[in-house]
C-alpha cells in the first residue's frame, strides 16, 4: 500500500524533514481541508445555518482521513477536493449536508495552502536559526585568523577565515529578518466565493454581514485574509515566497560553491566531513569529494527556477482566474519547501562537521601574502616623496620574478628582491622592509567587523 503520509516527489523519500514532508503530505493537506470546512461551518452558525449539534459531528470526523476511498471517488469526479468533500460528508450523516454551502472550490484550497506556506515559512525560519548560531560560532573562533583572500579566483590580499564567515552569516542574518517580514504578510483567499466578490455568502447571511463573517472565519483559522481576491488569492503571493526561498538558496549556493574551491587539494584549507568508510569514486579510490557542497549547489539551482514558473502562474493567470497554475503549483510549492528544508540541514551537517587545516592556511598565505604587501610598501614610498609611477613599476618587476619562484615551487623571494634592490633601500630601511611584510596585520577592520556581525546576529535571539 502506497504510504500517503509523506509527500510523494522524485527526492522526497531522500531530501526534507519528515516535518516537512509532513506539512506537504496528503494526510496533512486534508486535514487542512477539513480544518477549513469546519471553520466555515462555525462561521455560518451564528446566522442560524448550521447547527451546534452539526459541528460537533464535523469536529469528531476531522481527522478520519481515508485517502483511498477519497481516491476511489476521485476516479469518477476527476477532482481532488470534490471527493474529499464526499468523503468527509459520508462520514458524517447529520453535518454532510451543510459542508461546503456557498464555497467554492479555492475558498478551501487556498485557505489550506496559505496555513501550509506560513508553517513551511515557520519550519524553514527555525533551520536558518539554527545555521546561524553554528556559524556564529566560526566567526567568533577564527575572527583573528589571517587567510589569503581571492579575487578573480587568483591570489589577492589577507582577509580572516571569520571575515569570510561573517560575509554569508551576514547575508543569512538579513535573509532571515525577510523570513520575518513574509510571515507577517502571507495571507489567506478567505471566503469569497467563485469570482471573489462573495455573493454567494451575501445570499446566505446578508450582504451586511460579510465583513464580520470574514473576521470570524480569519480568527478562527488564525490568518489575516486578502481584502480582495479573485477565485483564487493573489498568486503574486507565490511570488514573493519563492523569491525568498531562492534568495536563502542563493547564499547557500556560494557558500558551498566557495567551500568546493577550498577543498580543493591545490588549496586545502578546508574540508567537509568524511566519513571512514566513505567512497568519494567508484573508479578512484583516493577521491574525497565534496558531495555535501556539491548536494547544495545542485539543489539551490533547482530552487533558483521556481519563481520563473510562479512569475507565470501571477502574470497570465486571465481575468478571474485560469487554470493553468494548479498543476505546477502541486509541484513547486512542495518540492521548493523541501529543497531548502534540506537545504539548511546539509549546511548545518557542514558547517559543524566542517575541519579547518591552520597549517594550509598558513602555506597558502606564506606562498601568495606577500604580494600584497607591495600595496604597503607603495604607501610607505609616497609618504617619503618617491614616484609612485616608478615605485608601481619597480614593484611590479620585482613581484613577477618573485611570482616565477612561488609558480616553480619555491619560497616567496619578493621581501629579499625589495630589501636588495636600490631603489627600495635607499629610501625605506631594512627592518621597515621587514615590518610591511607583516601581512598578518594587513587585514584591516576585518576582525572587529566580523566581530560586529557575530554579535548583532546572537542580538536577533535574544
Amino acid at each position: 500500500m502506497q504510504n500517503f503520509d509523506q509527500f510523494q516527489s522524485p527526492f522526497s523519500w531522500r531530501y526534507g524533514s519528515q516535518a516537512m514532508r509532513t506539512i506537504w503530505s496528503e494526510t496533512y493537506k486534508r486535514r487542512l481541508w477539513r480544518r477549513v470546512w469546519v471553520g466555515l461551518a462555525k462561521a455560518q452558525s451564528r446566522y442560524g445555518l448550521v447547527t451546534s449539534s452539526q459541528i460537533a459531528e464535523l469536529e469528531a470526523h476531522a481527522a478520519d482521513i481515508d485517502i483511498e476511498k477519497a481516491q476511489e471517488i476521485e476516479q469518477s469526479l476527476r477532482h481532488d477536493l470534490m471527493a474529499e468533500l464526499r468523503t468527509y460528508a459520508s462520514q458524517c450523516p447529520i453535518a454532510g449536508g451543510i459542508l461546503h454551502l456557498g464555497a467554492t472550490s479555492m475558498d478551501i484550497e487556498d485557505n489550506a495552502d496559505a496555513l501550509r506556506i506560513r508553517d513551511s515559512l515557520n519550519l524553514l525560519k527555525d533551520k536558518l536559526a539554527d545555521l546561524l548560531s553554528v556559524l556564529v560560532d566560526k566567526i567568533e573562533r577564527y575572527a583573528a585568523v589571517p587567510a589569503m583572500a581571492f579575487t578573480h579566483l587568483q591570489p589577492a590580499e589577507p582577509t580572516t577565515l571569520g571575515y569570510r564567515y561573517a560575509f554569508y552569516a551576514q547575508d543569512l542574518a538579513d535573509t532571515y529578518e525577510r523570513f520575518n517580514d513574509a510571515l507577517r504578510n502571507i495571507k489567506g483567499k478567505g471566503f469569497k466565493g467563485a469570482v471573489g466578490t462573495s455573493a454567494s455568502y451575501a445570499e446566505l447571511i446578508g450582504v451586511e454581514h460579510l465583513d464580520e463573517f470574514e473576521t470570524a472565519l480569519s480568527e478562527e483559522l488564525g490568518i489575516r485574509f486578502f481584502d480582495v481576491a479573485t477565485q483564487t488569492y493573489p498568486r503574486i503571493q507565490d511570488y514573493r515566497v519563492l523569491s525568498l526561498l531562492a534568495e536563502l538558496a542563493a547564499v547557500l549556493h556560494k557558500m558551498a560553491f566557495d567551500f568546493r574551491i577550498l577543498q580543493m587539494p591545490l588549496i586545502g584549507e578546508l574540508s567537509e566531513p568524511f566519513g571512514s568508510r566513505q567512497v568519494g569514486s567508484s573508479a578512484m579510490p583516493f577521491k574525497r569529494n565534496p558531495i555535501e557542497a556539491e548536494k547544495i549547489d545542485s539543489l539551490a539551482r533547482l530552487v533558483a527556477s521556481y519563481p520563473g514558473v510562479a512569475w507565470g502562474d501571477a502574470a497570465l493567470s486571465g481575468l478571474e482566474r485560469t487554470l493553468d497554475d494548479s498543476a505546477n503549483r502541486r509541484v513547486i510549492l512542495p518540492e521548493a519547501f523541501l529543497a531548502c528544508d534540506e537545504l539548511l540541514q546539509s549546511m548545518k551537517k557542514l558547517i559543524e562537521g566542517q575541519s579547518v587545516d591552520e597549517t594550509a592556511i598558513q602555506r597558502t598565505a606564506q606562498a601568495y601574502a606577500p604580494f600584497a604587501a607591495t600595496e604597503r610598501v607603495l604607501m610607505a614610498l609616497g609618504k617619503k616623496g618617491a614616484d609612485r609611477q616608478e615605485a608601481h613599476e619597480r614593484l611590479r618587476d620585482l613581484a613577477m620574478i618573485a611570482w616565477n619562484a612561488v609558480r616553480e615551487g619555491k619560497p616567496n623571494p619578493l621581501r629579499q628582491l625589495i630589501q636588495s634592490d636600490d631603489f627600495f633601500a635607499s629610501r625605506l630601511s631594512s627592518d621597515a622592509i621587514e615590518s610591511l611584510f607583516d601581512v598578518d596585520t594587513y587585514i584591516g577592520a576585518a576582525e572587529k567587523r566580523a566581530r560586529i556581525v557575530a554579535a548583532r546576529i546572537r542580538s536577533l535571539f535574544r
